[in-house]
């Protein structure tokens, strides 16, 4: 390994972590959008979490130009603002359950889809990197692919809701948008926890 590879790597890591944060700063407001429209709580999760990991990224973005010790204080509080999308779901679901909307199946599945290719696409770009930068690398990828995994759910919750039409699906994975993230949120704050 030449003595550059370890400065090309921390450039590559910083180029995809900006490039992630314009593409979830992007399908942001698309999703929020169709939620508005639909009526839907897992888009509005999703996509609030969407705008949480632009945020995320852009602050890994600048964190990865400082030195360790600071840089997991940072993945300390990176596991502080992925509660952010658990708090904007449970009022989501307060509100659907005072007003329980069926969303329209075919927008849910197909923003969901479109979700799902940001977040795969972000999620392998991140991956050559999570070992890479500590805490606050760990944090960028483990959004990008809880998200993926998130996606499908909602495509799922579309296509049930499609077959038998019900608040109820977009409800439970709203709820499991919420556990998701407090998992990624307690994951990064080991992670960075055993870095200080």
């Amino acid at each position: 390994m030449s003595r550059d590879e370890p400065g090309q790597q921390h450039h590559r890591l910083r180029r995809a972590v900006l490039g992630v944060a314009l593409l979830n700063l992007a399908y942001f407001g698309v999703e929020f959008g169709v939620a508005l429209t639909i009526q839907s709580v897992s888009l509005f999760a999703d996509s609030i979490d969407f705008l949480e990991d632009a945020c995320v990224n852009f602050l890994i973005f600048f964190a990865l130009g400082w030195q360790p010790q600071r840089r997991a204080r940072v993945g300390m509080l990176l596991a502080g603002v992925l509660l952010i999308p658990a708090l904007a779901t449970l009022w989501s679901l307060v509100q659907k359950f005072t007003a329980p909307l069926i969303p329209d199946p075919q927008s849910l599945s197909l923003t969901g889809l479109g979700a799902l290719a940001v977040n795969l696409f972000c999620a392998v770009w991140l991956a050559r990197f999570r070992h890479h930068g500590g805490s606050v690398a760990k944090a960028a990828f483990l959004s990008a692919r809880n998200d993926a995994l998130a996606n499908i759910a909602i495509i799922l919750a579309g296509w049930v809701t499609a077959v038998q039409p019900s608040p109820w699906p977009d409800v439970v994975v709203g709820a499991g948008i919420l556990m998701i993230n407090l998992d990624a949120a307690r994951e990064v704050y080991t992670t960075a926890r055993r870095e200080l």
